[in-house]
């Protein structure tokens, strides 16, 4: 089997040649470890200690420097701008048993804000990092000051019209955390085989030369999103050891199951109480713009923002836009004492 004119093992030789770095080692100096519950993660910080937070936490394949135009923007207009790595992406570190389910990230989520000693923070949940934000919101809503939701892959249930929410709620919580086999044959098979996956892997997530090639399948600006620094910043942790194996240790079940949470939970929207924002890109082709319209109506009182010029991942395809709809929404901060 080949690839680009290369057999698959000269991949797999290739990641492991480049897979030496520790996280310590490779991590930038612009972030640090926090304990996440059962994890170290890394996080990056702008802004001022004691400006109102504001949690990035970003969508599959990204790492939290991909939030860096935003976090200035934030930082800018005084507020404390944070933004995760959530595993198996980024400098964080990897689960001993390699649980990415909704309710371990939200844990992990939770536990950041915990060793930062955030008590109340907003949200900013983006694609697939929406689930585990959401998850995180229902487990502890009195945490949650404000809510943001980017284009966001949700996948919620649907069913249960017509009835109470209390009912509905109570009936669907039965049936989850549920898991479900997906995906053709060969897919589960060979992603069920550690060095048939890692040879796929390294073949492409962890492949240097398709960085750019994925990327502009997120994106439909690609003219502003995929530009020579960004495909180098996403590529930054590829050197990390085990980078190959542990991407595909979360692809695996990311492919072939389909999993229930109280994220997945449509009935549970209605019950939120706090200021939300459903922002979306115009051309999102991943998670049609239909989906963002169905949220922002079951969350009572979102307000709906619609960016024309962007596609699944506004806040690079449109920096400029996205930026300013999230700071209207959040509003000016308080003046800090001196």
């Amino acid at each position: 089997m080949w690839c680009g004119g290369r057999g698959w093992p000269a991949f797999r030789i290739a990641a492991l040649r480049r897979e030496i770095l520790s996280r310590s080692e490779a991590a930038p100096s612009t972030g640090r470890f926090v304990r996440a519950g059962d994890v170290r993660m890394f996080v990056q910080e702008e802004g001022p200690l004691d400006g109102p937070p504001v949690v990035l936490i970003h969508g599959t394949g990204a790492w939290s420097e991909i939030w860096r135009g935003t976090m200035h923007a934030l930082a800018g207009a005084g507020y404390r701008a944070i933004a995760l790595d959530m595993p198996p992406f980024g400098y964080s570190s990897r689960p001993v048993d390699a649980d990415y389910g909704d309710a371990a990230q939200a844990r992990r989520i939770l536990g950041a804000l915990d060793s930062l000693r955030i008590a109340r923070a907003t949200l900013v949940g983006h694609s697939f990092g929406a689930r585990p934000t959401m998850q995180a919101t229902f487990t502890a809503p009195a945490r949650v000051e404000r809510l943001v939701l980017v284009d966001a892959a949700l996948d919620l249930m649907r069913g249960c019209a017509g009835a109470e929410v209390r009912e509905c709620t109570g009936a669907v919580r039965d049936s989850f955390p549920s898991v479900q086999p997906t995906g053709s044959w060969p897919v589960r098979t060979v992603l069920g085989v550690p060095p048939l996956r890692d040879a796929v892997v390294s073949a492409t997530l962890s492949n240097p030369r398709m960085t750019g090639w994925l990327l502009s399948k997120l994106v439909s600006n690609r003219e502003a999103a995929v530009t020579r620094e960004r495909v180098a910043m996403l590529q930054r942790p590829y050197v990390l050891q085990g980078w190959t194996r542990g991407l595909g240790e979360w692809l695996a079940p990311f492919a072939t199951t389909r999993t229930t949470s109280m994220a997945t939970d449509r009935s549970r929207y209605a019950t939120l109480t706090m200021p939300t924002l459903v922002l979306w890109g115009g051309r999102d082709s991943l998670t049609p713009m239909q989906q963002g319209v169905d949220v922002a109506r079951l969350i009572r009182g979102a307000q709906w923002e619609l960016l024309p010029r962007a596609g699944h991942i506004p806040a690079i395809e449109d920096e400029r836009s996205f930026d300013a709809a999230l700071l209207d929404f959040l509003g000016p901060t308080a003046p800090r004492r001196r």
